[in-house]
């Protein structure tokens, strides 16, 4: 193996581990903004700021991503978006 495949090996060994899913929030039309951000702020640890700026997205645009990381990570803070009655996924 050259160093060239050697490389590219390690990279595509990195990329796997450091595979990042996201937690996609939606739009509804239940919920108030102070709803979405008090539930932002609880659930994934947004400052005031970044909940408010996640909201509007979601609002003007159908979705915002509203949090990064592993898959074990995400579940738990996803859940407590879907229990808040907020519309999320994780990709």
């Amino acid at each position: 193996m050259n160093t060239k495949e050697k490389i590219q090996e390690e990279v595509s060994v990195l990329e796997d581990v450091l595979r990042q899913n996201e937690i996609v929030l939606y739009n509804d039309d239940v919920n108030t903004f102070d709803h979405v951000i008090e539930t932002l702020m609880h659930a994934c640890d947004h400052t005031p700021e970044q909940a408010e700026q996640c909201s509007i997205i979601v609002h003007y645009k159908g979705k915002c991503t509203v949090k990064t990381g592993v898959y074990d990570e995400l579940k738990p803070r996803c859940s407590m978006l879907l229990d808040a009655g907020l519309s999320a996924e994780i990709v």
